[in-house]
């Protein structure tokens, strides 16, 4: 590599590459009638069979509302103060969501989740220009119900009519497919129970996939610890990092895509892709998720404390930063999403510590994810800033060569757990894809085994081409959580795709939290604790609160801001009394000064 590409940056902070994910499902009702579809109803009864424990931190304490259990109000809201409008649910009470300190207008809606091609008419909510305003525009129909569950330290909400489930978080990319996998099988546990509630002649459909086919896009998100000084580099600096990244990420859709059939969002007709996000990509960078999608999300939430108030002495806010990434199709295949998430941790972790090609930048990244998107013959060639033509896996192949350097040079570490192993597939998987032998990877690649799937069904029934209903149809059942429809789970059952963990892996990550982060912490406390005392919790802290002798109310919080911290061994050493206490605890009082005194002694 020539030294005039490469910037090199000492003595920056490196952190270890935490994952995180927040992926909404497609749901609804088929064979349920509704002229505003049913995503939303499906969406709420999933979540009613989730048990986990919800704020009641918007509700009114004397009123009767949520009291933070699995069977009280859906995120501190009586169920009598939801109304219904447009077929979105909105919490009567408004509230904004902010970021930034700024109010985000109307967010990204990715609202229905369609149905099952020309089955189901697709699920609209709001629009994205009238969306809010039956209510002023200020309530919050994209973040509500939310319940953290007292099993392994995750998260459920609604998000306007989709169920999205919150992995906790995993340091190593093997955990993360784990971790993954145990939120689908929650989520089909909640469709199993649910579906039991059902008129005759209804079934619950969920679909773990990004796109219904009928305009509407729903997110898989990724999130990924930084340090603040490398969040500063990509998006406040003029540094090259952002175009690096967004050039690594247009090229691993060769990898990372689930297959989609057909095209949406007004683009020309094509019969296959290798992404379903791919359309619905239409600028390079942006703090938005549901509406001019950006390849590069700038939505800064660490989750580790505020920098303004109270907080900020205590806040690791200005040490971390989280890269909230929206560009990513869900995988299903364990194989593409341990290597989707390990590649993506492999390049921040250089880019972290300075190492950057400056020569890896494309001329126009959104365009090129458009272009490779729609080639799943890979022979299709766009233009590097530098004035080179390259095809996908040729970029693919010069960042694993960088990465490859990097392992030899300074080495990934505990940064990045799994680096070997990440190494190694990302290698052998490119040297297939360069080799033509791509139906090698069918076991490996969603994109593969779906246009496998799909191209034998062509080749046994006459009369259907790639623009038939029927092959719409089996596009969207290959992602079906229902294990007797869904074509991967069968697929996964005849021995025919690549495990990277065990079923019993899996399974043990629906009853317990990872051991080594502050998910298990935060499990731990809600299992403790009653959930009625539970006045709001997050991912960095969990608020208590509860009546004293003189009517007033004491609120104790657990601040949990180190998301490397307060682990399995951080507190079986704190409960024998060997560790400091958990995070900075601090309470705050309400009531007449008089009885004050008393309080204390209590």
């Amino acid at each position: 590599m020539s030294a005039s590409l490469l910037r090199s940056r000492d003595l920056q902070e490196r952190v270890v590459k935490l994952i995180g994910s927040d992926t909404e499902l497609g749901n609804f009702i088929l064979g349920r009638e509704s002229p505003q579809g049913t995503g939303a109803e499906a969406a709420r009864i999933l979540l009613r069979q989730i048990d986990g424990v919800t704020r009641t931190s918007y509700s009114n304490w004397n009123s009767g509302g949520g009291n933070g259990s699995a069977s009280g109000g859906w995120g501190g809201y009586a169920a009598s103060e939801w109304t219904y409008r447009s077929g979105v649910y909105y919490p009567a009470r408004r509230r904004w969501r902010t970021h930034d300190g700024h109010a985000e207008p109307n967010r990204d809606y990715d609202y229905g989740s369609g149905g099952y091609a020309a089955d189901h008419s697709p699920d609209y909510g709001s629009t994205e220009d009238k969306g809010n305003a039956s209510t002023g525009g200020q309530t919050d129909p994209q973040d509500w119900g939310r319940k953290f569950l007292r099993t392994n330290g995750a998260c459920c909400y609604i998000d306007l009519n989709h169920l999205e489930v919150c992995t906790p978080e995993v340091l190593s990319a093997r955990d993360f497919v784990a971790a993954s996998r145990s939120m689908l099988v929650i989520a089909r546990d909640a469709m199993r129970a649910a579906s039991a509630d059902l008129s005759p002649g209804e079934r619950l459909v969920v679909l773990a996939n990004n796109s219904d086919g009928h305009g509407q896009s729903y997110g898989s998100h990724l999130n990924f610890l930084i340090s603040r000084e490398t969040w500063h580099r990509i998006f406040d600096r003029m540094y090259p990092d952002l175009f690096v990244l967004a050039a690594f990420q247009a090229s691993s859709i060769v990898i990372t895509g689930q297959g989609k059939v057909g095209s949406e969002n007004g683009h020309e007709p094509v019969d296959y892709q290798l992404s379903q996000r791919a359309d619905f990509i239409e600028t390079l960078q942006g703090i938005q998720t549901t509406f001019n999608r950006p390849l590069i999300n700038t939505r800064d939430e660490a989750h580790c404390g505020h920098s303004w108030g109270s907080d900020r002495a205590s806040s690791l806010n200005d040490r971390y930063a989280r890269l909230h990434c929206i560009f990513f199709d869900h995988t299903l295949c364990q194989g593409a999403t341990f290597l989707k998430v390990g590649m993506m941790q492999l390049v921040l972790a250089m880019l972290e510590a300075g190492h950057v090609d400056a020569g890896l930048i494309l001329e126009d990244p959104v365009a090129a994810v458009h272009t490779w998107s729609r080639d799943p013959d890979l022979a299709a060639r766009v233009l590097l800033a530098d004035g080179r033509s390259l095809t996908a896996v040729e970029l693919q192949w010069l960042f694993l060569e960088r990465a490859k350097e990097f392992a030899e040079t300074q080495g990934f570490g505990e940064y990045v757990p799994d680096s070997a192993a990440i190494l190694e597939l990302w290698e052998d998987t490119l040297s297939k894809l360069e080799a033509g032998s791509i139906e090698s990877l069918r076991s490996r690649l969603d994109w593969v085994l779906k246009r496998d799937l799909i191209e034998a069904t062509l080749g046994d029934r006459t009369g259907l081409d790639w623009r038939s209903p029927e092959v719409k149809h089996l596009d969207l059942i290959y992602s079906s959580l229902d294990e007797r429809e869904g074509l991967y789970w069968a697929c996964e059952r005849k021995g025919l795709v690549e495990h990277i963990v065990t079923h019993a892996e899996i399974s043990n990550l629906t009853r317990q939290a990872p051991t080594d982060t502050r998910a298990w912490t935060r499990a731990w406390l809600l299992n403790a604790l009653a959930a009625a005392s539970v006045q709001d919790v997050d991912w960095d802290h969990i608020t208590l609160a509860a009546p004293n002798a003189s009517h007033g109310r004491t609120a104790r919080t657990f601040h949990l801001y180190d998301p490397l911290g307060f682990t399995k061994e951080y507190l079986d050493a704190r409960l024998q009394g060997s560790a400091p206490a958990v995070g900075n605890e601090r309470k705050s009082k309400k009531g007449n000064s008089k009885p004050m005194k008393r309080r204390r002694q209590t």
